[in-house]
């Protein structure tokens, strides 16, 4: 049996998102500005990282590992999210932000299934928790633009600018 393997260019922008369509693209901006406050900035970044590396969009993972490293974030903990239940890296509170990370992110495997968020709820109160939730939406749906488009060229991001 044959199997015909394309390779698409991963460095081509298929549509420059930004510049057709700046009115959405600012909106995203804002929404991203206002998703997960009030959430610990290393959570965020973790989340962030996570959520980007499931999706495969590599201008995410770039910019979410790099605004970690630059909050404090260790490499070991980084190089972790992959296996994070096979450690001991992480608290209670981020297991149970990164299995909601996962089923946020799969939502069409399992729904969201409540055990993970009965177990969210019990380390986050009500309001953290739908933060929480409005982070994982916003990152999903910039990891959706970044891999539909390719409109942001993997390692371009700096921290600060």
């Amino acid at each position: 049996m044959e199997i015909n393997v394309v390779h698409d260019n991963p460095t081509r922008v298929r549509l420059d998102f930004d510049a057709l369509v700046p009115r959405f693209s600012a909106a995203m901006s804002r929404l991203d500005a206002v998703a997960g406050v009030g959430l610990d900035p290393l959570l965020r970044e973790l989340v962030r990282v996570h959520a980007s590396t499931i999706n495969g969009c590599a201008y995410c993972i770039d910019m979410h590992s790099k605004d970690a490293r630059a909050l404090g974030e260790t490499e070991q903990r980084l190089y972790a999210l992959g296996a994070w239940r096979e450690t001991a890296y992480f608290t209670d509170a981020e297991r149970a932000a990164l299995a909601l990370t996962e089923a946020v992110t799969l939502v069409s495997v399992d729904k969201v299934p409540a055990a993970v968020m009965d177990e969210a709820a019990r380390c986050f109160e009500p309001e953290p928790l739908a933060q929480l939730v409005a982070l994982l939406v916003t990152v999903n749906a910039w990891n959706r633009i970044g891999v539909a488009t390719r409109c942001w060229e993997p390692g371009s991001y700096h921290v600060g600018g």
